[in-house]
C-alpha cells in the first residue's frame, strides 16, 4: 500500500491550502466525467465494446490526480462522495447510496488504476442487487481489483448519543482503520478485524464493533411495492413524455445544427427501447409525421426518416427481440405498431429475430407484421421455404398465406417437395383452407404425391371445394388399375372422402356395393368392397346415408363384419345429426 498520509491543518480547511483546492477540484472532474461515462454505459448497455471509451475521460482525470498527490481517498455519505469535506457530485445520483447502503465508507483508488478496473467498478455500481445481481461487496470481493480499496463498516453501537454523535464516531473508526490498513510494502490487505481494545482513547463510548445491527422499522413488502409502483409510475407516465414534450419544443422552435437533434432522438429511442416504452416512441413517430406534413420542411422529413432508420437497425431490433424472448409484451399493438412503422430494409433482421422467439404469441405477432411486407417482397420469406428448421417452413407459410400474395401457391408447391411429411401435411392444410380454383388444383394433384399419407390428406380436403367434381377425381382414382395395390387405409380414406362428397351417385354406388352377393371367388373382394361402402356412408353423414345403413343393419344376410360395421356407423351418424338421445334404440 502507499505510505500512511499526514492530515494537516490545512487538509481541516481546504479554502485555506491551494494543494487541497487542486485535490477537490481534480476530484470533482473525475466525479463530473464518471458520472457522465455512467450515464452513456446506462444508454448503451448492449454495446460493451465501448465502455472504455465512455470512461476514457474518468480515467484521465483519475490518473492525473494520483500521478500528482497519490492514493485517492474518497469518503462514502449517503448522497455524495466526499474530499477534504467537499461534495464531488454536483447533481444527485444513486451511485453513493449503492456503496453507502452496503457499509462502505471510504472508497480509495491507487496509482496505476486500469481502465478494465474502472469499468468493472462502474458495472458494480450499476448492478442492481433487486433484480437477482449480488450485492456491491460480494462483486467487489469477487472483482479483486488492484488499484481499487474500500473500507466496510459492518456495525456500530453506542449508548447515550445522537445520531450525529455516532456519525462523528464511525468517521474516526473508520479514519483509525484505514491508517491501520496502510504499509510500506507493495503488498496490500484485503480486510482487517481490529477489536475494540485497540483503538484510540478518544473513541471512548463504542459499546461494539462486530457484525451488523440493523435497527429500527423494516419496510414491508406492500411499501416496497408501492414504491416501485410509484417509481415506475413517475419513469414511464411522467418522466419520459415530459421529456418527449421538451424535446419537441425544441425542435419546434427551431434546430440549426439537424446533427445534434438528431442525436437526441436517438438516445431517446434507445432509453424507450431500455424500458420496453413502444408506445412513447410510437408517439414520436406520429408527431415527427403530423409535423414533417404540417410545415413541409425537408429538415422534418429528413429527421423522421432518420428516425424510422435507427428504430429499424439490427441492434434495435434484437433489443426488441429480447424482449419478446421472455414473455407476451403488456401492451402487444404497440409493438406491433412500432413495427409497422419500419421500412423494407427491416425485414431481414426481423427474420432473424423471429428465428430467437419461442412463445407462440409473440410469434404470431412478428408474422403477422412481416405479412405486410411479403407481398411487395416475397423473396427472402420464399428462400426459408426450403430451411431444414420445420418450424420456420410453418412460419414462411403463415406469412405467404397471409399476405395474400397472387403467387403463394406456386411457392407452396415447393414446400410439397419437401421430405418433411409433418411439413407437408401442414402446407396442404393451409392450401385447403383457400378455397379457390388455384387450390383444388394443387390438392388435385397432391392424389399422385408419393407419400401416402399426403394422397389420404389431399382426398379428404378434395370434397371441401366442389363435391361433383371432386365425385368425379375420386371415382376415377377407385377405378385406376393400382388402387388394388393401395393400403387398407388409403383405401378407406378414398372411400369415406367419396361419402363426404353426399352426392346422389356416391350414395347410389355404395348402396350397390352392399346388395352384391358374394360367390366362391369373390367372397374376400366383396367383403372388403362392403366395409368401405360402410366407412363412405359414415363419412357422408346424411338422413339419406342413416337410411342405409339402417337397411344394412336390418339384412341378416349380410356378413357379421359389415352388420358390426354398419351399426356402429349408423349411431355414430344418429350422434352427429340428432344428438345422443334423439332417436329411440334399435330392437
Amino acid at each position: 500500500m502507499a505510505p500512511p498520509q499526514k492530515v494537516t491543518e490545512a487538509s481541516a480547511e481546504p479554502e485555506q491550502s491551494p494543494d487541497v483546492r487542486e485535490k477537490v477540484e481534480l476530484a470533482r472532474t473525475f466525479a463530473f466525467h464518471l458520472l457522465k461515462g455512467i450515464k452513456q454505459i446506462g444508454m448503451y448497455r448492449h454495446n460493451e465494446a465501448r465502455f472504455p471509451e465512455f470512461l476514457a475521460k474518468a480515467l484521465e482525470s483519475i490518473s492525473a490526480y494520483t500521478e500528482k498527490f497519490g492514493p485517492l481517498s474518497l469518503k462514502v455519505e449517503q448522497q455524495n462522495l466526499m474530499l477534504h469535506n467537499e461534495a464531488l457530485f454536483t447533481e444527485d445520483t444513486p451511485l453513493p447510496y449503492k456503496f453507502f447502503r452496503d457499509g462502505i465508507r471510504q472508497l480509495i483508488f491507487r496509482p496505476g488504476l486500469a481502465s478494465d478496473e474502472l469499468v468493472t467498478l462502474t458495472l458494480i455500481a450499476l448492478s442492481e442487487p433487486e433484480r437477482g445481481a449480488d450485492d456491491v461487496l460480494a462483486q467487489l470481493w469477487r472483482a479483486g481489483m488492484q488499484n481499487v480499496e474500500y473500507v466496510v463498516v459492518e456495525g456500530f453501537s453506542m449508548e447515550n448519543a445522537s445520531e450525529e454523535e455516532v456519525q462523528v464516531e464511525v468517521d474516526k473508526v473508520v479514519g483509525y482503520l484505514y491508517a491501520r490498513l496502510q504499509t510500506n510494502s507493495d503488498d496490500f490487505l484485503r480486510f482487517a478485524r481490529v477489536s475494540a481494545e485497540d483503538l484510540d482513547a478518544k473513541l471512548e463510548g463504542v459499546e461494539q464493533l462486530r457484525g451488523l445491527v440493523v435497527g429500527g422499522r423494516h419496510a414491508t413488502d406492500e411499501l416496497k411495492a408501492s414504491l416501485q409502483r410509484e417509481i415506475s409510475e413517475e419513469e414511464t407516465a411522467r418522466l419520459f413524455p415530459k421529456l418527449v414534450g421538451a424535446v419537441f419544443q425544441v425542435v419546434e422552435g427551431g434546430v440549426d445544427d439537424a446533427s445534434l437533434i438528431e442525436e437526441i432522438f436517438v438516445q431517446l429511442l434507445d432509453m424507450m427501447l431500455l424500458q420496453d416504452d413502444f408506445a412513447t416512441v410510437n408517439q414520436i413517430v406520429l408527431k415527427l409525421r403530423a409535423l414533417s406534413q404540417r410545415d413541409g420542411g425537408s429538415g422534418l422529413g429528413r429527421l423522421l426518416e432518420t428516425f424510422l432508420v435507427k428504430m429499424g437497425e439490427e441492434q434495435r431490433l434484437m433489443r426488441l427481440g429480447e424482449s419478446l424472448k421472455q414473455a407476451r409484451p403488456k401492451n402487444p399493438m404497440d409493438v406491433t405498431r412500432y413495427l409497422q412503422a419500419l421500412g423494407i430494409e427491416a425485414v431481414i433482421p426481423l427474420l432473424t429475430v423471429l428465428e430467437t422467439i419461442e412463445i407462440p404469441d409473440n410469434r404470431i405477432l412478428l408474422c403477422d407484421v412481416l405479412a405486410g411486407f411479403a407481398r411487395d417482397m416475397p423473396e427472402p420469406f420464399t428462400a426459408r421455404l426450403l430451411s431444414d428448421r420445420p418450424q420456420t417452413v410453418r412460419d414462411m407459410v403463415y406469412i405467404l398465406e397471409k399476405s395474400n400474395h397472387p403467387e403463394r401457391l406456386k411457392m407452396f408447391a415447393q414446400v410439397l417437395k419437401s421430405p418433411n411429411l409433418v411439413v407437408k401435411l401442414e402446407v396442404l392444410n393451409i392450401i385447403g383452407r383457400g378455397r379457390t380454383g388455384e387450390s383444388r388444383r394443387v390438392i388435385a394433384e397432391a392424389l399422385q404425391d408419393p407419400v401416402s399419407q399426403v394422397r389420404m390428406l389431399a382426398a379428404k380436403l378434395l370434397p371441401e371445394f366442389d363435391r361433383d367434381k371432386a365425385f368425379v377425381d375420386l371415382i376415377r382414382l377407385v377405378r385406376d388399375p393400382g388402387f388394388d395395390k393401395k393400403t387398407p387405409d388409403e383405401k378407406m380414406a378414398v372411400y369415406t372422402a367419396i361419402g363426404t362428397t353426399g352426392t346422389p351417385a356416391a350414395l347410389s354406388m355404395m348402396q350397390q356395393l352392399l346388395t352384391v352377393k358374394p360367390s366362391l371367388l369373390n367372397k374376400r373382394r366383396v367383403m372388403d368392397d362392403k366395409l368401405l361402402a360402410v366407412a363412405a356412408l359414415g363419412g357422408a353423414c346424411s338422413i339419406q346415408s342413416y337410411k342405409i345403413l339402417q337397411g344394412t343393419v336390418e339384412d341378416r344376410t349380410q356378413p357379421v363384419e359389415v352388420l358390426t360395421a354398419a351399426r356402429k356407423a349408423m349411431y355414430q351418424t344418429r350422434k352427429t345429426l340428432f344428438g345422443d338421445s334423439a332417436l329411440p334404440e334399435e330392437s
